[in-house]
């Protein structure tokens, strides 16, 4: 092997810098969720906003989808020096505004801006690669971004947690808008001017539009005023939602591809699989902190780790089964949902009546059913859509699983109102109405699972 394709090929002269932009655009991305969750209970005690919990991560997921379906059509337009660099100064005045927030829907609206900022440096990043990097090089980049996440995994609730513990959540953001800074300072170097994306249809306006109408009704049943009012944004959502769907069918300028919606298909029982498995999973992400500090007596950094677990089990799992032949790709489908809706039933019980050592279990477990079938959830999702379809294919499968995440956060915060969680949770209110906070979403993995099952017939 050459250096010009080996791992030498990347940290020479002139490469390792575009490397190390590479990284640091994707880490902005990776390490949010962890740094976030782990330090919202601490933000929630000084400005307020327990009722809204479930819209931070909803906007941040949501604004992430907006940015990821038009940054193709940015990079054409602006070419992609200017669409990149323009990315990172929303994502820095996005971190600014949640730092400065004095209150806490100032704070969701920083999420969405930060989310619609880091959502276009992913998406233009992977743009940037083809620009960037010579074609023999690109798995070991793909690779190396594999390995930023699970670096996130290890350094998100690190960060978080000792800017929590030291009394200075707001320092958390104000870390992520210096390196937001110098991303974006080091783009205008770097980066080509010329676009790389391909030229390709309109941006999916519509299903966009419904798509976000969406999981605003569903984040607002928890926050309206009476039972019925409540009833109906969560109705009117859910059908936001489905005529989202129908609209992308009928739409020449496709969200997902056409057979998204169809359950007779691999694509659509694919997509099936990662919307209600991540819709499932979610409310530890934007709860599980809370309650492990309240009910446990933990630090915010050590409750960051322990939901830190979902995504070491993923990385762990997902090496395991790397090597797995064809024939039994269809029973690593199938376990994986398994594990996914034990994970999701274990972790409601013991995250309430357990203790650390099992909830940090349960958690590892439900990652590590993600692991297990997430490679080939994703190659049948593709492999299942028409040759002309494929790509939009492959790029629905991070964009659904963003959807369930948004989908997923909006219905938790809008169940842990009704469940008397609004202005935080307590030792007592958390052992009586905590489980059912969490339980709630074994059926959404069950419907992840019986898709799956389907899915997995060789």
């Amino acid at each position: 092997m050459t250096p010009s394709n080996s791992w030498r090929g990347l940290v020479n002269a002139e490469l390792a810098p575009r490397f190390a932009l590479l990284c640091l655009g994707i880490w902005l991305n990776a390490a949010d969720t962890l740094v976030t969750v782990t330090i919202m209970p601490s933000i929630a005690k000084e400005i307020g906003g327990w009722q809204y919990f479930g819209w931070s991560i909803a906007a941040f997921l949501l604004g992430s989808i907006l940015a990821g379906a038009c940054a193709g059509k940015l990079s054409i337009r602006f070419g992609l020096r200017r669409a990149t660099a323009l990315a990172g100064v929303v994502y820095a005045v996005g971190c600014a505004m949640g730092a400065c927030a004095p209150e806490f829907l100032t704070f969701v609206a920083g999420r969405l801006v930060q989310g619609l900022g880091a959502g276009a440096i992913v998406s233009l990043c992977y743009v940037a690669i083809n620009a960037m990097f010579p074609e023999s090089l690109w798995p070991r980049v793909y690779g190396a971004i594999a390995g930023v996440w699970g670096a996130a995994t290890l350094l998100g609730p690190l960060c978080g947690g000792l800017f929590a513990q030291a009394g200075f959540w707001r320092g958390a953001f104000w870390f992520f808008v210096v390196q937001a800074v110098i991303f974006v300072g080091a783009v205008l170097v770097m980066v080509p001017s010329a676009p790389k994306a391909p030229q390709g249809g309109r941006i999916p306006r519509r299903q966009l539009a419904l798509l976000t109408l969406g999981v605003t009704l569903i984040a607002a049943a928890g926050v309206v005023p009476g039972g019925l009012t409540a009833a109906l944004c969560a109705v009117f959502g859910t059908l936001a939602m489905a005529a989202m769907m129908v609209v992308n069918d009928r739409s020449p300028d496709r969200l997902l591809p056409r057979s998204a919606s169809d359950l007779a298909t691999a694509t659509g029982l694919g997509l099936a699989v990662i919307f209600f498995c991540e819709a499932a999973t979610v409310g530890f992400s934007v709860y599980g902190p809370t309650f492990i500090q309240v009910l446990h007596g933990a630090e915010p950094l050590l409750s960051g780790y322990v939901i830190g677990g979902i995504a070491a089990g993923w990385t762990a799992l997902s090496f395991v089964v790397a090597g797995l032949k064809p024939r039994h790709e269809g029973r690593a489908i199938r376990l994986g949902a398994v594990v996914i809706a034990a994970g999701v039933a274990w972790g409601a019980v013991e995250i309430v009546h357990g203790g650390l050592v099992g909830i940090t279990l349960s958690m590892i477990t439900l990652g590590g059913g993600f692991g297990i079938c997430w490679a080939f959830l994703a190659k049948r999702v593709i492999g299942g859509a028409p040759l002309e379809e494929q790509p939009l294919a492959s790029a629905a499968v991070p964009t659904t699983q963003l959807i369930g995440g948004a989908t997923g956060a909006a219905a938790a915060g809008a169940l842990a109102n009704a469940l008397g969680f609004a202005q935080g949770v307590t030792p007592a209110s958390g052992l009586t109405h905590g489980p059912w906070l969490f339980a709630a979403f074994v059926p959404l993995a069950l419907v992840g699972l019986a898709a799956a099952w389907r899915l997995g017939r060789d």
